[in-house]
């Protein structure tokens, strides 16, 4: 029987390509050989598409994209393909594909656009659908949908940049309905990039420039004090939700560094609550999952205070690094680093 070709895309035209190198160097470290044909597909931060053939070791640092490893391709959405479509001298080939696994986060990756392209050609792919995906991935979307489910979630409201025009009224309203501190985050953008946390007016005004950096729509939220617990949700209909695990940022608040660049976090799983508050955090994730239409895979976080839970973010496509929370709370559940590979393209195929 052939095995099963599997595509892992990483990098991506994203604030986010140096974490999607590390996440993709060890999804393929747990790709079973004895089951699965790897193609390895890397996007540069320019949107190039190439097929590689070089060291896993070079997407982790890299150095993957040089000449002796690379060859131009795309995947055509025309489903007549089948796969990717690979540009060599002379002419092209196709190398079919089974499954594509797009270890791409935020933009192009994590938002919708890039599982448009895998629908089209009718590929399927390793997590959520193209609805989910940008749900997820734009913050009032996600609070909006939230709302509607009844699933406690922060008070917020959604800037543009042209409420900056009577920054004056736009500032007095935030204060009156959220009060400072208020969290200043961009709608589209993952990871903590682009994140403020903002004390006064002066820096509420720095903090919506930064955002429209990023993104052409603001979320700003209000502050909440609580335990940062994350849970992982594993499958289509019917998923399952992990043990949970907590964050303890030695840092104000858990930002991009924090979570892959330094030590200045401590996690802690299970996280520190009880088996009762456990057990809600965890029907709540179902319940955010079940709303949003997820499928396959993501980290659905909290805040856990003495008073009640508060749902922060939904992550389609978590950090797959070693230190990552997704696949430590997968593995601490029972599952192999193979086990979960394994299983998150089987869902892929079956969904």
């Amino acid at each position: 029987m052939s095995k099963c070709s599997v595509a892992v895309i990483f990098g991506g035209a994203s604030s986010e390509y140096e974490v999607s190198l590390r996440s993709a160097a060890f999804v393929i470290s747990g790709i079973d050989p004895e089951k699965y044909d790897l193609t390895m597909v890397g996007i540069t931060k320019t949107g190039n598409w190439y097929l590689y053939n070089g060291p896993v070791e070079k997407i982790a640092d890299n150095s993957w994209n040089q000449p002796q490893y690379v060859t131009p391709a795309i995947l055509p959405p025309d489903p007549t393909y089948g796969g990717l479509l690979v540009m060599e001298e002379g002419g092209s080939r196709v190398i079919e594909l089974d499954v594509v696994f797009p270890v791409l986060h935020g933009k192009n990756g994590e938002d919708g656009t890039i599982q448009g392209v895998f629908e089209m050609a009718q590929i399927p792919y390793v997590g959520c659908g193209v609805l989910a995906s940008a749900a997820c991935m734009d913050k009032a979307m996600t609070h909006t949908v939230l709302d509607q489910a009844g699933i406690p979630n922060a008070m917020w409201a959604d800037i543009y940049p042209w409420d900056l025009e009577n920054f004056d009224e736009t500032e007095l309203e935030l204060c009156d309905t959220l009060g400072y501190p208020m969290f200043v985050k961009p709608a589209n953008a993952g990871s903590s990039v682009g994140v403020s946390k903002a004390a006064n007016k002066e820096e509420l005004l720095s903090a919506l420039q930064l955002a429209f950096e990023h993104d052409g729509k603001a979320v700003v939220e209000e502050f909440i004090k609580g335990r940062e617990v994350e849970c992982a949700v594993f499958g289509n209909h019917g998923a399952k939700a992990s043990v949970l695990g907590e964050i303890a940022p030695k840092k104000e608040f858990y930002d991009y560094e924090a979570k892959y660049q330094d030590d200045s976090t401590d996690l802690y799983i299970p996280a520190r609550i009880s088996e009762e508050t456990a057990d809600l955090v965890r029907e709540l994730a179902l319940a955010a999952y079940e709303a949003l239409g997820c499928a396959g895979l993501s980290r659905v976080d909290f805040f856990v205070q003495d008073e009640g839970i508060i749902l922060n973010e939904i992550n389609t496509l978590p950090g797959f690094t070693a230190i990552s929370m997704y696949p430590k709370l997968m593995m601490e559940g029972g599952m192999t680093h193979f086990e979960l590979i394994s299983g998150l393209i089987e869902l892929a195929l079956n969904k």
